[in-house]
């Protein structure tokens, strides 16, 4: 089991994630048309290429997941209870199609369950950077997750 118990987390505590992945044009088309989402942003390339950004942009959702399912074998695989939220999620920068990604978790609280005394809760700072040291996207996700058995 790769995932971390509640009582090995503690705040400030950083995780490079070893996981990289080079975004590709099936990606942002994959998750684009299961969602049923319609941007042309993200599909038509003559419409993009009218936009600011020339290209199409990679669906936010693409990237959000993707830095989710990265952190989860160093954070909460075979420990997590379930997920509670995500929040203050932001793009700061586009991905697009042959962008690199890299992603990172930092703890930033820890607190025991109020309902649960075999778990406690977790919350880290998620952040993504594509191949220039752009910050792609930045979150907080909090999770309930097991304690060590004693």
């Amino acid at each position: 089991m790769a995932g971390r118990y509640f009582d090995e987390w503690q705040v400030g505590e950083k995780v490079a994630h070893a996981i990289t992945r080079t975004v590709t044009e099936t990606d942002n088309v994959l998750i684009t048309t299961l969602t049923h989402n319609p941007q042309p942003l993200h599909l038509d390339y003559e419409a993009a290429a009218k936009s600011e950004f020339g290209k199409p942009l990679v669906n936010s959702c693409f990237t959000f997941s993707l830095l989710v399912g990265v952190s989860v074998h160093d954070t909460t695989l075979g420990t997590l209870v379930a997920n509670l939220g995500y929040d203050k999620v932001t793009f700061p920068k586009p991905v697009f199609a042959g962008d690199t990604l890299r992603c990172e978790s930092e703890c930033i609280a820890v607190r025991e369950s109020n309902s649960r005394p075999n778990a406690g809760i977790v919350t880290w700072a998620l952040r993504a950077y594509n191949q220039r040291g752009e910050l792609v996207c930045d979150m907080t996700r909090t999770a309930l997750l097991l304690k060590k058995a004693q």
